[in-house]
């Protein structure tokens, strides 16, 4: 790289933008390193953090990231963005290789830049993510490229696919399915004249989500819960302690155990009980009134 062309070129100003093709072609017109001039570049940033050393690493290898983007041309996702993403991928590559271990740069960055990218493809894919765990991951860009050889896979593909990425045919059916699944917008707009896939807004309700009547349930309940406590405290104890016990609770007492406890019948019971129910309906009918 010459002079001229290093103080022309920095990261900023490489960044893909609208003209995609003016964007390759300057990365192509970049010098490729050589061994020795990558080692001796790398050896200054990793062991005296010489920034101008870094960029010119990067920079000589943002051609590589162009190339590997290529490769997920299918995803639907805008070249300029994987690229991008790549170049983060890049950058994160230089600063961890260490000159010492004998490899290429190349071959290093490989994977960060990669692993970029597919979380960018994840990302942005769906709507609804389709791989969230690693294996996951995996099987989503190892099963789009066999399908893009195989179309619909067979049971004996589904088995072959699995054998070569130690899963089960199971867990490939169910990411193949989730690859041919599409987003679906909840709502549409109301001038949109497309019926060929119905909004689910459209046909999925909700019970009980109008605000306006949850606000008037809850303050009902609310309402009510406190006029049946004030309506239990006008009765006399043995009143409001047997209706506790045979309606309040989850293990109610029997007429025959309350008879025993106030040393009464059990006929003597049920009519407290009835008087005590009559009592306490005419005080919330009452309140009922007052509202009203």
């Amino acid at each position: 790289m010459t002079h001229a062309t290093g103080q022309l070129l920095s990261l900023g100003s490489l960044a893909p933008g609208r003209d995609l093709d003016a964007y390759v072609q300057t990365v192509n017109a970049i010098p490729i390193l050589t061994a020795e001039e990558e080692k001796s570049l790398a050896e200054r940033f990793y062991y005296q953090n010489d920034l101008e050393a870094a960029r010119r690493l990067v920079l000589a290898h943002l051609r590589f990231v162009v190339h590997l983007a290529r490769g997920y041309n299918g995803y639907g996702l805008p070249q300029a963005d994987l690229i991008q993403e790549g170049n983060v991928g890049l950058m994160k590559a230089v600063k961890r290789f260490n000159p010492e271990v004998g490899v290429r740069l190349v071959s290093f960055a490989v994977h960060w830049i990669k692993a970029e990218m597919h979380e960018f493809i994840l990302r942005n894919w769906r709507i609804v993510k389709v791989a969230t765990t690693k294996a996951q991951r995996k099987m989503f860009f190892n099963l789009r490229s066999a399908k893009k050889r195989l179309g619909w896979l067979s049971a004996d593909e589904a088995k072959a696919v699995a054998n070569d990425l130690g899963v089960s045919p199971e867990v490939v059916t169910q990411m193949e399915g989730r690859l041919a699944a599409h987003d679906v917008s909840f709502d549409v707009d109301s001038d949109d004249d497309d019926d060929a896939l119905m909004a689910p807004a459209q046909y999925l309700q909700a019970e009980g989500a109008d605000p306006a009547e949850l606000v008037a349930n809850e303050e009902w309940w609310s309402d009510s819960a406190s006029r049946l406590h004030d309506a239990l405290a006008a009765l006399d104890d043995r009143s409001r302690d047997i209706l506790e016990s045979r309606w309040l609770t989850d293990d109610k007492a029997t007429l025959h155990e309350l008879a025993e406890r106030y040393g009464v019948s059990a006929e003597r019971i049920r009519q407290l009980e009835a008087n005590a129910l009559k009592k306490l309906k005419a005080a919330m009918a009452s309140d009922d009134a007052l509202i009203a």
